[in-house]
């Protein structure tokens, strides 16, 4: 990852970039009654990108989304319903996810090609569409370039926040923005997890970089997340790219603006990753995990996911217990040689193990620097930081997730009763 800190954090999530209206209203697809529509407008068609669940089951509206992408990459809205997945619910459901689109691309005038749709909520469960059509009308209405707040609220099930973000840089002496929204608390463990991101922008990207791009950002961000080790049916991360900032098209991507745009991309998400991992079902802290010394950044991407969805580590972590042996475990068990005489795992600023060797240290201090995380204030002193070096190898990787709490297993026990 190259940071060049250049850039700056506004308000405005997913409408701050120009040319970029949202709305979201209660359609009444949930039972409580909570906004669970939401919509997202480019003012003119954008370069569209997607990374999809890799689930073998999948909710209509990623094989819909799929296919448009492959056919052509760019769009001009998205709608997002929340209640009702969509998945597993067969043709009829496929007919409902292409229906919606026309819906929305009647309200809009324009073509039904140009809508990309998502779906969160209960597996089985096909769309309530009389709700939906008669929410459409309204959605369409209340579009507004001050539309984030609403439409990051109408996409979120059992999420307790929501989780929004907007940067902005210079490229050739003109601001170019990148928003974005997510919903997830659980069922997150991605090569994507339900997991939905929404990115916007209004730099002037090629198509195949665009996606290139956003496939790099979700390497490092939403696929190295974890709540649960589960995968979702609906896993999507939409990015859109309008160029209305009226910069330059950004066409290599070894090129400086392409550089600044991906890193601003990739923070993006990460923020979004990890806001969605510290908001995991039942979660008191934020995780991270780093691996350094591995072979390679895969390698080592892969010994920190582990290490973070690790239901021992994580349970140890609730329990402020510094168990090192749990890490080490997980790192053993990842999948990548390495050489346990040159393992060293550091709690926090605690060094445990040393050259394979464990070490004393201050056992109610390494538990307090735990509990403290727990108290923590929203994504800024609530994480736990856990680093592990495996050797001397160039590979690189973080991983984020929670702690594992008896409140977990209350919300999923009875979810859908």
């Amino acid at each position: 990852m190259h940071f060049m800190e250049n850039y700056s954090t506004i308000a405005g999530g997913i409408t701050a970039p120009k040319g970029f209206k949202a709305s979201g209203i209660a359609a009444g697809l949930k039972p409580s009654g909570n906004p669970d529509l939401a919509l997202i407008v480019s003012d003119v068609e954008a370069i569209a990108a997607g990374v999809f669940t890799t689930s073998q089951v999948r909710a209509a509206c990623v094989d819909y989304c799929r296919q448009k992408l492959q056919q052509k990459a760019s769009a001009k809205a998205i709608l997002c319903n929340a209640g009702q997945a969509n998945a597993g619910t067969g043709e009829q459901g496929w007919q409902d996810a292409i229906e919606s689109s026309q819906l929305v691309a009647q309200a809009l005038n324009i073509a039904p090609e140009a809508v990309l749709l998502a779906s969160t909520g209960v597996i089985g469960q096909r769309i309530k569409m009389e709700a939906l059509r008669s929410g459409i009308p309204q959605l369409v209405a209340n579009l507004s370039e001050d539309g984030n707040d609403a439409a990051a609220k109408a996409i979120i099930t059992t999420d307790l926040v929501t989780k929004e973000i907007a940067l902005e840089t210079m490229i050739d002496n003109r601001p170019v923005r990148v928003g974005g929204i997510a919903k997830g608390s659980g069922m997150i463990h991605p090569n994507m997890a339900t997991m939905l991101s929404f990115v916007t922008c209004d730099a002037a990207v090629s198509t195949g970089l665009w996606q290139q791009m956003l496939t790099v950002a979700a390497n490092e961000s939403f696929n190295q997340i974890t709540v649960d080790g589960d995968t979702s049916t609906n896993d999507s991360l939409i990015a859109l790219a309008n160029g209305q900032s009226r910069t330059p098209a950004i066409t290599d991507m070894n090129s400086k603006n392409a550089q600044t745009l991906q890193t601003m991309l990739t923070t993006v998400c990460q923020h979004l990753a990890k806001a969605i991992a510290r908001d995991g079902e039942g979660a008191t802290c934020l995780v991270e995990v780093q691996v350094s010394g591995a072979p390679d950044d895969e390698s080592a991407r892969r010994i920190a996911k582990t290490i973070v969805g690790s239901s021992l580590v994580k349970s140890a972590i609730f329990g402020r217990d510094p168990n090192w042996g749990r890490i080490a475990a997980a790192a053993g068990r990842a999948g990548v040689i390495f050489n346990q005489e040159e393992l060293r795992i550091v709690l926090g600023e605690y060094v445990m193990m040393e050259n394979g060797q464990p070490l004393q240290y201050d056992r109610s201090a390494a538990s307090n620097y735990m509990k403290q995380a727990a108290h923590g204030t929203y994504l800024q002193d609530d994480t736990v930081l856990i680093s592990v070096c495996v050797g001397n190898g160039s590979g690189k990787g973080i991983a984020w997730g929670c702690d594992l709490s008896y409140d977990y297993v209350k919300i999923n026990a009875e979810y859908t009763t």
